[in-house]
C-alpha cells in the first residue's frame, strides 16, 4: 500500500460534501428533493381494505406498470417481507414441478439456493460463479426451472441482457430483480417470475415486496400443487385458481400505507423526469462517473472484471493491496466527516466498498464523493 499511497499523500482535504451522501446499497438514497410532508396522507389511518385504501394500493401498481413498461399479460402484486418474502412466495408456490437448476454469484442467490436445496429439497443442479464473475447462462438447460438475481447486489455483476433467454423453453425463469429494475432494461418475454422490492432502486421504505407474474407462471400456479405446506403469507391461488385481488390492490397481510404512499411518490417522480428511459440513464451517468474515477486511480478497481457485466447499480469496488481493517478505517472515516454513508462491502463480499449508483443519487455527488475517497485513503496509508 505505501507505494500508491504517496501518489495520494498530498491529497487536500475536499471542502465540499456530496449534498447528499446517502450510498447505501438498500434502503437506498431517496429521490431528490424528497420530503416527508410532502407525501399523501389521506389514505393514513385508513383500512387498506377501504376504498381509498385499494385505490391507493392500485395506485402503486397501475404507476409501476406505467414506468416499467410491463406488459398486460404479466400480473404485479404487492405482498409481505420485501423482495425476501416476494421470492420466498415464488419459490414455495412454483419450483418442484420439473427439476430446476440454481445458479448463484452472490450472497443473495447462495440464499435462494440454500432454500431450495435444504429447505424445500427438491431436484436442483447450482451453478456458481465467485464474487466478480458470471456464469455461462447461455449453458443453462431451459427445460429446468432456472432461479437467478439479474443484478448481483453483493458482488456488482450483473446479467447483461436476455438473449440467452430462449422464446420456446419448458422452465420458467425466477428472478431476483431487486436492485436492476428501474435502471436496466428488464425483456418481459423472456421473465416468468420477477421480483423486487422498492426500498432499492426507488429509496422506497422497506417491508413489502413486489411480485410479477407472467402468463407461463401463473398456467403453472393453476396446475401444480407443491407438495408442501404453504403459510398464509405464501398463498396465490384459491380452490386451484388465482388469487387476482392480490394484483388489483388487494393484499395477503397488513401493508404500511406510508410505505406505499412514498412508493407513489418516488414512482410519480420518475414518471415526471421522462420515465424508464431517464432512470436508466441518470444509473448509468453515476456508474461512468465512478468508473471514470476508478480507470485514473491506482489502488482500487472494480470487482467485476468484465465490464459488460459491471453494475450500473450497486458498484463493487476492491481495493488491492489494502487490509480489511484499512477498508473499514475509511468506511468510518467517511462515515463521520458526512462524505459517505454505509459505503462497506456487503458482509459476506471481499472487503472493499459497495458504492449505491442507482437514478436517485445524483450524479454531481458521486464526483464529490470520488474527492473524499482519494482523501481517505491517503489519510488511512499514512497512519
Amino acid at each position: 500500500m505505501t507505494d500508491t499511497a504517496n501518489l495520494v499523500r498530498g491529497a487536500h482535504r475536499p471542502t465540499a460534501l456530496p449534498a447528499r451522501a446517502h450510498f447505501s446499497s438498500g434502503p437506498c438514497a431517496k429521490r431528490p428533493g424528497w420530503v416527508a410532508s410532502e407525501l399523501a396522507t389521506d389514505s393514513l389511518g385508513r383500512s387498506h381494505r377501504s376504498k381509498i385504501g385499494k385505490a391507493r394500493l392500485k395506485r402503486a401498481i397501475d404507476l409501476t406498470r406505467k414506468v416499467l413498461g410491463v406488459p398486460d399479460t404479466h400480473r404485479i402484486g404487492i405482498v409481505p417481507a420485501s423482495d425476501t418474502g416476494a421470492y420466498e412466495m415464488a419459490m414455495w408456490s412454483l419450483l418442484g414441478a420439473r427439476p430446476a437448476t440454481m445458479v448463484a454469484w452472490e450472497s443473495f442467490g447462495e440464499g435462494w439456493v440454500t432454500d431450495a436445496v435444504k429447505q424445500l429439497r427438491i431436484e436442483a443442479d447450482v451453478v456458481t460463479a465467485p464474487y466478480g464473475a458470471l456464469p455461462d447462462m447461455g449453458a443453462l438447460d431451459q427445460d429446468r426451472d432456472i432461479c437467478f438475481t439479474w443484478n448481483g447486489t453483493t458482488s456488482g455483476v450483473r446479467v447483461p441482457n436476455g438473449d440467452w433467454i430462449k422464446d420456446d423453453r419448458q422452465g420458467l425463469n425466477l428472478v431476483d430483480a431487486t436492485s436492476a429494475v428501474f435502471a436496466q432494461d428488464i425483456p418481459w418475454a423472456k421473465v416468468d417470475v420477477l421480483t423486487y422490492s422498492w426500498q432499492k432502486v426507488l429509496g422506497g421504505e422497506g417491508g413489502h415486496g413486489v411480485l410479477i407474474l407472467g402468463p407461463r407462471a401463473v398456467e403453472r400456479l393453476e396446475s401444480y400443487t407443491p407438495a408442501w405446506p404453504l403459510p398464509k403469507i405464501f398463498r396465490l391461488t384459491s380452490k386451484g385458481k388465482l388469487i387476482e385481488g392480490i394484483f388489483s390492490g388487494e393484499t395477503i397481510n397488513t401493508p404500511s400505507m406510508l410505505a406505499v404512499e412514498d412508493y407513489i411518490d418516488a414512482l410519480e417522480w420518475a414518471e415526471s423526469i421522462g420515465g424508464l428511459n431517464a432512470l436508466m440513464a441518470r444509473a448509468d451517468a453515476n456508474a461512468a462517473a465512478l468508473s471514470d474515477w476508478v480507470a485514473r486511480t491506482p489502488w482500487v478497481a472494480h470487482l467485476a472484471g468484465d465490464p459488460a457485466t459491471r453494475s450500473n447499480t450497486s458498484v463493487c469496488l476492491t481495493l488491492p493491496g489494502t487490509s480489511e481493517d484499512q477498508v473499514k478505517a475509511m468506511v468510518s472515516l467517511l462515515d463521520k466527516e458526512g462524505a459517505a454513508y454505509d459505503i462497506g462491502a456487503y458482509r459476506d463480499a471481499p472487503a472493499g466498498l459497495r458504492i449505491w449508483c442507482g437514478a436517485t443519487v445524483d450524479t454531481a455527488d458521486v464526483v464529490a464523493l470520488t474527492h473524499w475517497l482519494d482523501w481517505a485513503y491517503a489519510q488511512v496509508a499514512a497512519a
